[in-house]
């Protein structure tokens, strides 16, 4: 089990620094304001119609503009959460939160915390899990993203006070960082077997006739963006243990090299950003090591005999070796 375990671990690095080198192009030229090629003239229509400037931002602005974004995005999620009985696509008709609830909810989301104190198919109806939590997945996603480029800029210009622009770095992350990546998961995950769909909760009977409700909905689509932009509340209470959520080996696979995707694109910017400094070559080796280490550790752990598996099948434990 541990030759199987390394080579799985080496697998899945390899095809995750083989995604996120080529990748991190287009990153760049987001990092650097320049527009992707083919989409300047979309960008100049947006920027139109959404009145944002192309003047660079000081730190001070920058933070207010991610901090004015942030709180509107909780307070319309909250709203959205407190007052879900009255919102359309609750075929199960499930109450709102209570403002506790909805409170806790829409700050874990906003801040991208990983917290979720409730069950997911049996609390939300579908309008709240799209138009407001798979939508903040996205937003606090590129908040993060849009920091960790203010950060990388503020280490590569010289003589500079200013940061970007906000606004134009979090609509760029948006529409050509994440979006594209989610959707082709997302038509990945469909493909796979997770469920999408705005259907009814379904009802069987088992093999031993009991009764048994089937929870559907769009989980796909939030899924997608859940992992991508490394956000902890999914669309079920057991996450991606769920069937439904992760039901193959290899939407396991692409769940954990999303996670990764957009940090070691990331990280292989701020190398070239640098001028592959040593510095920039210290942190790409350093995380690399780090997560070797850990992956290695782990699977010593799981592969010492003094684990005791359970057998999902009959709901029996066992020792290694009995």
């Amino acid at each position: 089990m541990a030759a199987q375990g390394s080579l799985l671990i080496a697998s899945f690095l390899l095809i995750l620094l083989v995604l996120a080198k080529p990748l991190g192009s287009g990153l760049a030229r987001l990092i650097v304001a320049a527009p992707l090629p083919g989409v300047a003239g979309v960008e100049r229509v947006l920027w139109r119609t959404l009145g944002i400037t192309g003047h660079e931002m000081n730190w001070r602005q920058y933070l207010l503009a991610l901090l004015t974004l942030n709180l509107l995005g909780l307070s319309i999620l909250f709203c959205l959460l407190f007052w879900q009985e009255w919102l359309p696509l609750n075929p199960q008709r499930l109450p709102g939160l209570s403002w506790d609830l909805a409170l806790n909810t829409a700050v874990s989301f906003v801040t991208n915390t990983n917290w979720q104190a409730y069950s997911g198919e049996s609390t939300l109806s579908y309008f709240s899990q799209m138009a407001g939590l798979t939508v903040q997945n996205f937003l606090s996603a590129a908040t993060g993203i849009a920091v960790v480029f203010a950060l990388i800029r503020a280490f590569t210009r010289q003589n500079m006070h200013t940061l970007g622009n906000a606004w134009q770095d979090l609509v760029r992350i948006t529409l050509w960082i994440l979006f594209p990546v989610a959707l082709i998961i997302a038509l990945f995950f469909i493909q796979q077997g997770v469920l999408q769909n705005l259907s009814a909760y379904q009802p069987i009977t088992t093999l031993e006739g009991a009764q048994q409700l089937l929870p559907m909905g769009p989980v796909a689509s939030q899924e997608a963006i859940k992992m991508l932009g490394t956000n902890g509340g999914g669309f079920f209470n057991a996450n991606s243990s769920h069937p439904f959520e992760n039901p193959t080996a290899l939407t396991n696979m692409v769940q954990m090299l999303a996670i990764f995707f957009d940090s070691s694109r990331a990280l292989f910017r701020l190398w070239r950003s640098g001028g592959r400094s040593p510095s920039g070559t210290r942190a790409v080796v350093g995380n690399v090591i780090y997560f070797c280490g850990l992956c290695g550790g782990g699977d010593v752990g799981g592969s010492s005999g003094k684990s005791a598996p359970v057998d999902c099948g009959r709901g029996q434990q066992r020792q290694h070796g009995r």
